[in-house]
């Protein structure tokens, strides 16, 4: 932390100080600058903050009042902030970033202006790879666990940047397809921390190409957010003729009401509001475009002039998937899908809560299956926990390549993602913390995993009760950990799953490492039948059930075998017929080094 925060006083300076005095006016003071004349004094917070003081900061609510002219590429917005002290010590100053284009006005604690500095951080969490961090000098240190809230204004323009991505290198267009967040006309969209930063966070600043850092820190965003009370009220001020036809805020769509100008060189204001709402695994976002709307099932498809023509492939796709969707999660989505076109048919996907903000290019019925099998899952199932939206939306997925392609094909997709989760998982649990399922950060936990904690709860409990328990899940319920655990028991499960969910939901173990060690196959007492006795181990540190299946040149026998973390075990299995193979794990259980585990007998040996 403390390196952290040398680097940042090389890298950035206090740009200027600015306060309020009784009478409302402010001052501002440049450090450079000595020709202008100095305001009243003001109490002389720090220039940049320190890492612990940003990590110590918990957002708990906000409240937006949002004016934007998109014709200027501007943003104007004043909030009411709530924050709380998440340390265990006294919090003497409060820092607070926005992106680098946008400029701190106006801050005030308890109806009062309060002086403040302003630091440039750089950081790779806003696409102009640099943050303006206001740093507060509190009157009184804020105690552990208690909160303030701050009245904010801030302005500026938001604008395509590529500056980060150039920084390490990527070519152009590249960068430009992957940050096209911007305000304008035709298309606003500000994804916010880790693309945008258009609202306050508190946060350490990351530089790309610092391993996973960057990714880390934008999961570690998003999960402090959950539960985080948001409301805002929305205002767009546009040329007439050019007015926003749909606005989308944390992945909902907002209505607007419109109010045109009384001639052409009047603008047209519209105007949107989201009451009480609540924010789950989410960085905050805001989307506002003009586009066509097309209606398919369960979903609506808001798309560019030039794209019409390809439109049908996703309607076609949505009316596929939904009955496959229907008979696993029920009948009735909780929502309906957006799908919201981007500017450029090469700009990269980006998806948070049912909405899916994309290119609507034409591609092969496969492609739009798997795409919508996927997005349209969301619509069932929004939690506010990552590893049950992110993890079920990519076990539909699997799903849906099953159903059309086959087991095979969907577990070697399942496993062209396991060695990434092979890399970062814990050896063992003294080499590191991992990341349980109910607190991950890292998308391949909450994707990845999650999406083989899936997977193995079918051969546990059944298609059926997997089901079941999705169908009952409801987002406004699940006030604790283990809610989805105790959905699958009151879903018909009466085997203790317990164990499971210890190892591989509400902590980290890390992956198992099965292996056959010996197989010792004996004639059985009834004629052409083996008893197939068959060695198991486990040298990881989390335990699982494993299928164990013996082939014989008549027919084949499955069992599932509980193999405890760091433990042999010897399964008997009565085959019909003699013997020729032994296989353990089937590809649904993710393991460090391989997924399934052969050994073939030589049938030409007696037993």
């Amino acid at each position: 932390m403390q390196e952290t925060q040398k680097n940042q006083e090389k890298k950035g300076k206090v740009l200027y100080s600015r306060s309020t005095d009784e009478n409302g006016q402010t001052t501002d003071a440049t450090p450079t600058d000595a020709n202008k004349t100095p305001g009243p004094p003001a109490p002389k917070p720090t220039s940049t903050a320190e890492d612990a003081e940003r990590t110590a900061v918990a957002y708990t609510g906000f409240d937006f009042d949002v004016r934007l002219r998109p014709a200027e590429s501007h943003i104007a917005v004043r909030a009411l902030i709530t924050v709380r002290n998440d340390s265990k010590t006294p919090l003497a100053h409060l820092p607070l970033q926005l992106s680098s284009t946008l400029d701190w006005e106006q801050i005030r604690l308890n109806g009062t202006s309060t002086p403040f500095t302003i630091g440039v951080l750089n950081s790779d969490a806003d696409h102009t790879g640099q943050l303006h961090e206001a740093v507060v000098t509190l009157p009184t240190a804020l105690a552990p666990g208690a909160s303030e809230q701050l009245d904010v204004t801030y302005s500026g323009t938001v604008a395509e940047s590529v500056k980060r991505l150039q920084a390490i290198g990527t070519p152009d267009d590249v960068a430009s397809h992957s940050d096209w967040d911007r305000i304008t006309t035709d298309f606003t969209g500000l994804r916010g921390f880790g693309n945008v930063v258009w609202y306050p966070v508190s946060s350490v600043p990351v530089i790309l190409g610092d391993g996973a850092r960057l990714f880390d820190e934008i999961g570690s965003h998003k999960l402090h957010l959950a539960g985080t009370h948001f409301r805002l009220a929305l205002t767009i001020e546009s040329p007439a003729g050019f007015a926003p036809n749909i606005a989308v805020v944390n992945g909902h769509p907002v209505p607007l009401t419109e109010t045109r100008g009384m001639d052409a060189s009047v603008a047209t204001v519209s105007t949107g509001k989201v009451e009480d709402g609540v924010l789950g695994f989410e960085a905050p976002s805001l989307f506002i475009a003009i586009r066509a709307s097309h209606s398919a099932t369960n979903s609506i498809i808001w798309t560019r002039p030039e794209s019409n023509d390809n439109v049908t492939g996703w309607i076609n796709a949505a009316s596929e998937v939904t009955p496959f969707l229907q008979s696993w999660l029920g009948v009735q989505p909780r929502s309906q899908l957006t799908i919201l076109e981007l500017p450029e048919d090469g700009d990269i996907p980006f998806e948070t809560g049912a909405m899916l903000a994309t290119p609507v290019r034409a591609a092969s019925t496969e492609v739009l299956d798997g795409v919508l099998a996927h997005a349209l899952t969301h619509a069932w199932v929004m939690s506010p926990r990552a590893w049950l939206s992110e993890g079920v939306a990519h076990f539909m997925g699997t799903l849906w390549i099953e159903k059309q392609q086959g087991r095979e094909r969907a577990l070697a997709t399942l496993d062209n993602a396991r060695p990434a989760l092979a890399i970062v998982e814990p050896e063992s649990p003294g080499a590191g913390d991992g990341q349980p399922l109910t607190s991950c950060i890292s998308p391949v936990y909450y994707r990845t995993k999650a999406a083989y904690v899936f997977w193995m709860l079918r051969d546990l409990v059944s298609d059926a009760t997997l089901s079941a328990a999705l169908r009952a899940y409801d987002p406004s319920k699940d006030s604790a950990p283990d809610s989805f655990e105790k959905l699958i028991e009151q879903a018909g499960q009466r085997r203790n799953i317990g164990w499971f969910f210890t190892d591989w939901v509400y902590t980290d173990k890390g992956l198992p490492d099965l292996a056959i060690e010996n197989v010792f196959p004996s004639s059985a007492s009834v004629p052409g039948s083996y008893l197939v006795a068959v060695n198991l181990a486990n040298n990881g540190y989390v335990q699982v059930e494993a299928p164990v299946q013996v082939i014989s040149a008549n027919t084949s026998v499955t069992q599932h075998v509980l193999i405890p973390a760091r433990s042999k075990s010897v399964q008997r299995i009565l085959v019909q017929g003699h013997p020729t193979e032994v296989r353990l794990n089937n590809g649904t259980i993710p393991e460090s080094q391989s997924t399934i585990h052969s050994k073939t007998l030589d049938i030409t040996t007696k037993p």
